[in-house]
């Protein structure tokens, strides 16, 4: 007979641990070893040891994104992140290719989700790094929260959130942010390794897109297609650069 899964509950929200504990009751060759809120985890993942965590997102004091820059990719048990609908972080998780549940909790997908948790540990025993851990932690770090404008008057500081879509103009970028436009010099290039690639989306070579902003999505000739945004605008998704577009777009709509 195999060792059970050893398993640690980590959300603030006591309820959210009772009903994850109830659904872990239901399976086969799973032991509980602890429960806590996210200012504990650290401590608790290096006391009891587990296979396995179950890491809420959104927590007020640590949230799961601090526990995991915390314990260290390299030292994180197999992770499964659940979340009340953080668009940024499915999209950072489907890039990455990690593991999460949405809330509230489907019997059927946390079943799927530890089956999936189970035959990736076995796959690698003895390994306790996750693959996506290290680059989800990296992009984070990596890309800009805002952009920085210089002006006759001043810098303008930008914050990325607040960004509709970029597009190409001559030797500058035109930034189009929640009802203004900004000149930066910068190229395309720059610019999209400078974003995050959940969030901002080259769509073709004129034009970067934030996801959130997209209503609508209009067949053209050859394959490409219109892009309508929340402020009205229509940009051109390009035919080649499509198929990731769609893929992260059916992520943001259809989570789960």
């Amino acid at each position: 007979m195999s060792e059970p899964l050893r398993v640690l509950l980590v959300d603030d929200e006591p309820l959210a641990r009772t009903l994850l504990r109830a659904l872990l009751e239901k399976e086969r060759e799973v032991r509980v070893v602890g429960e806590c809120s996210g200012a504990e985890a650290v401590a608790a993942i290096a006391r009891a040891r587990p296979d396995l965590v179950f890491l809420d997102v959104q927590m007020p004091e640590v949230d799961g994104f601090q526990v995991l820059e915390q314990v260290g990719p390299e030292r994180m048990p197999a992770v499964v992140f659940v979340t009340a609908y953080d668009r940024h972080a499915l999209r950072a998780f489907e890039v990455h290719a990690v593991d999460y549940l949405l809330k509230p909790v489907d019997a059927a997908r946390f079943h799927d989700a530890l089956e999936h948790a189970r035959s990736r540990l076995r796959r690698r025993p003895g390994d306790r790094a996750e693959p996506g851990l290290e680059g989800l932690l990296r992009d984070r770090a990596r890309f800009a929260s805002r952009l920085l404008v210089p002006g006759r008057e001043g810098t303008v500081v930008v914050e990325a959130a607040t960004i509709d879509w970029i597009e190409a103009s001559d030797y500058y970028a035109s930034i189009h942010a929640g009802g203004r436009t900004h000149l930066l010099r910068r190229t395309m290039d720059e610019l999209e390794g400078l974003l995050d690639p959940a969030q901002f989306v080259r769509v073709h070579r004129g034009a970067i897109v934030n996801l959130d902003r997209v209503r609508e999505i209009r067949p053209l000739l050859h394959g490409d297609a219109a892009l309508v945004l929340s402020t009205g605008d229509e940009v051109r998704l390009s035919r080649t650069r499509r198929p990731r577009f769609n893929r992260l777009f059916a992520a943001l709509h259809h989570p789960a």
